[in-house]
């Protein structure tokens, strides 16, 4: 299989950040392009602290840097989309929607701790069965 383009999950969990590590390696041996997606869900109860929607965007953005930085120093071109909605629901459309040319997607095994764990656990369950192209869960 030839890995072109590459779909990594980022919610800020340090899984998401061994994800990326494993993604940039990859992406280095095969010669590949690297999309960070980071979704977040318009639920409220999601947020104890309240919602606020340009504060979790500004910390998707935040996120999304990071990764741009990390990345882009080890010579890897990496965009990213950021997008509302069910977080897995969400992934899986951005990488089989065929006219983004990605060949795989890469998650960590779980995401955010306490309460949102328990919406986010089963993201990567749910990219693993729904997704039409290759996923590779990061422990």
């Amino acid at each position: 299989m030839k890995i072109n383009q590459i779909l990594v999950a980022l919610d800020g969990s340090n899984n998401s950040f061994r994800a990326l590590d494993f993604v940039i390696n990859l992406a280095q041996q095969s010669n590949s392009a690297i999309t960070g997606i980071f979704v977040f869900p318009p639920i409220d109860v999601l947020y104890p602290m309240g919602y606020d929607e340009k504060l979790i965007r500004l910390e998707g953005h935040h996120i999304m840097d990071l990764a741009k930085t990390k990345s882009t120093k080890k010579g890897i071109a990496f965009t990213h989309k950021l997008l509302k909605g069910n977080p897995g629901k969400e992934i899986v459309k951005l990488a089989d929607n065929k006219s983004n040319n990605f060949t795989l997607i890469v998650i960590g095994s779980r995401g955010l701790s306490g309460v949102k764990e328990r919406f986010f656990g089963s993201v990567a369950n749910y990219v693993l069965h729904k997704s039409k192209i290759p996923v590779l869960i990061i422990k």
